[in-house]
């Protein structure tokens, strides 16, 4: 026996056959539904992250993070292949950033994608893509 469940997600629509137990299935679907455009990083702070303050008091930190992965190219060399992620917190998050944050910490940071145009001073359209977080975690002795 087989069962058809409809669900409607902004603006997206998705069908599922589910075979026999259609109802175990649905947690499955909630809990996936909550890792929507989700990021978790572990790297080193590659600057001093850069503080800005705005009325009342609000902040803004912006700074670069640098992932490594290894991998083994054909001649069985290990090679580091390094990412850079640009990072930007608000409020609560930035005060936190501006105490811990130094060039070099290890740090682990959860957030989401964040992606910005604009035009520069030449006329031409600009964009980026920034990972906005909401929580960090310093490794290591502070400075």
């Amino acid at each position: 026996m087989k069962s058809a469940v409809s669900i409607n997600f902004n603006k997206f629509y998705l069908k599922l056959i589910i075979e026999f137990k259609p109802y175990p299935f649905i947690k499955y679907l909630k809990i996936m539904t909550t890792l929507n455009n989700t990021v978790q990083l572990i790297g080193r702070a590659g600057l001093d992250p850069e503080i800005k303050s705005f009325d009342k008091d609000r902040k803004m930190a912006r700074f670069s993070i640098a992932t490594n992965s290894y991998y083994y190219n054909q001649k069985g060399e290990r090679v580091e292949d390094t990412q850079w992620h640009q990072v930007i917190a608000w409020g609560k998050t930035a005060e936190v950033v501006e105490k811990i944050v130094k060039k070099g910490r290890e740090i682990a940071v959860s957030g989401k994608l964040v992606n910005s145009s604009w035009d520069d001073k030449d006329g031409n359209k600009r964009y980026a893509t920034e990972v906005e977080i909401n929580q960090i975690i310093a490794f290591g002795k502070s400075e």
